[in-house]
């Protein structure tokens, strides 16, 4: 079992960057480590993962705007949001577990998860 501890999100306008941290308990080369989020009335989403091989994938509406990293000397896992949209709102999540490729999009395939950190894009 691993402790995730997301930092503070916060409250941005449309096109702007925010990066999120998630500080990890265990080793980060231990697990896949991924972000999900969640909007009100809204299902928890895949929003990208990094697997232990270092290969990183993403949920199709962050591709290209979105990059996952991790600092294993900081035992963090960062998402870098940029250009963000009104529709990146929500509970941003940050995830471990061992992942199989098929199914890494589930979050019944992660076993521990932080307490959520709220992003909100607003004009």
């Amino acid at each position: 079992q691993v402790q995730l501890v997301e930092s503070r999100g916060g409250l941005v306008q449309p096109g702007a960057s925010l990066r999120l941290s998630c500080v990890v308990s265990g080793s980060t080369s231990a697990y896949d480590m991924g972000w999900f989020r969640q909007a009100p009335g809204k299902e928890r989403e895949f929003v990208a993962v990094r697997r232990r091989n270092n290969a990183k994938y993403y949920g199709d509406s962050v591709k290209g705007r979105f990059t996952i990293s991790v600092d294993s000397a900081k035992n963090t896992v960062d998402l870098q949001m940029n250009s963000l949209k009104f529709e990146d709102s929500g509970l941003y999540y940050c995830a471990a577990g061992s992942i199989i490729y098929s199914t890494m999009e589930r979050t019944e395939s992660y076993t521990d998860w932080g307490q959520g950190t709220q992003v909100t894009v607003s004009s």
